[in-house]
């Protein structure tokens, strides 16, 4: 059997700005001296004179993204998600969300499979703050095919986005022929009776797999990815909510403020129903190997496995 082919999406990311760099002279990147990390160093030696090294300064980065919006260019700020959504959210509120500026915020190294870094550097709230910005559109690719999708959706769309990306290799779950991005639009990957697992960014590979266990005693689990948070697919959402009845969601990420609990939002408005929330339990993160991280945190297929199999 062939090897999984793995890509980690903040190479997605870099890649992705280089191919979209070629076409559009407006788009400028910039990053918070870190660009070896996040891949921006890819756009950088392609297009040196359109990439702009902020220094460890990423409230200054989103300032001067926002002026360069304000002036009709299209910026990428580049940064660790812990600091783009965390370190630098009130300009990222004040400078961007509330004149509603054309910046894309760019956050690598996202959630607990950061590993080694440990606890201060391992974001689980940024999709929570980045939710709560008014007019901000909050994306998180599940694999390299997406993050490339997504990047040059939220070059076409005309308002704030951030961007969420991973340091881990992931599988490539996307690689065939109707696969097909759209802002705000779910996919469901995998049908089912029994009840449906909703799962975002990294999770996604692992809620998979964790369905084929299912099957394998008698569950049918729906696979529904979210790669939108915000805007949520809300019509999928409460679709799936009423052909299954159980909704179990999965994510990388506190389940405070994050996939969860926008679902939950969701269906206690349009039709209540049992939502089983899977994400870090209000905890920090720790450091060590990532693979290990999300084995203990039980966020990957194992872990989703058994979670769910004890609610059901």
């Amino acid at each position: 059997m062939s090897e999984v082919k793995k890509i980690a999406t903040r190479e997605s990311y870099g890649n992705a700005l280089v191919e979209l760099g070629k076409e559009h002279n407006e788009i400028i990147v910039l990053d918070a001296d870190l660009a070896a990390a996040t891949k921006t160093s890819i756009f950088k030696k392609a297009f040196p004179e359109r990439f702009i090294d902020c220094g460890i300064a990423e409230g200054n980065m989103i300032g001067v993204a926002a002026g360069l919006a304000a002036a009709g260019k299209v910026p990428f700020a580049s940064s660790f998600a812990m600091f783009a959504a965390g370190r630098a959210f009130e300009q990222v509120r004040n400078s961007v969300g509330y004149p509603h500026l054309n910046v894309k915020i760019g956050a690598t190294h996202a959630g607990i499979s950061v590993g080694e870094d440990g606890a201060t550097h391992q974001c689980n709230e940024d999709i929570a703050l980045m939710r709560a910005i008014p007019g901000m559109v909050v994306i998180n690719p599940a694999d390299d095919i997406e993050a490339r999708a997504a990047v040059k959706a939220a070059y076409e769309y005309e308002g704030p986005v951030y961007l969420r990306f991973g340091r881990l290799a992931v599988p490539v779950i996307n690689d065939r022929p109707d696969y097909k991005f759209e802002l705000g639009k779910g996919i469901t990957l995998r049908d089912g009776r029994d009840v449906t697992i909703i799962a975002t960014g990294l999770c996604v590979s692992a809620a998979l797999e964790a369905a084929e266990r299912l099957s394998q005693e008698g569950v049918q689990a729906r696979v529904i990815n979210i790669h939108t948070i915000k805007p949520l697919d809300e019509e999928l959402v409460i679709k799936a909510a009423k052909e299954t009845g159980k909704i179990v969601t999965v994510e990388e990420h506190s389940v405070i403020g994050g996939l969860g609990s926008a679902v939950c939002d969701c269906l206690s408005e349009n039709y209540p129903a049992s939502v089983l929330k899977i994400g870090t339990n209000d905890v920090f993160g720790e450091s060590g190997p990532a693979v290990k991280l999300l084995a203990k945190y039980g966020l990957d297929a194992d872990g989703i496995y058994t979670k769910i199999k004890s609610s059901l």
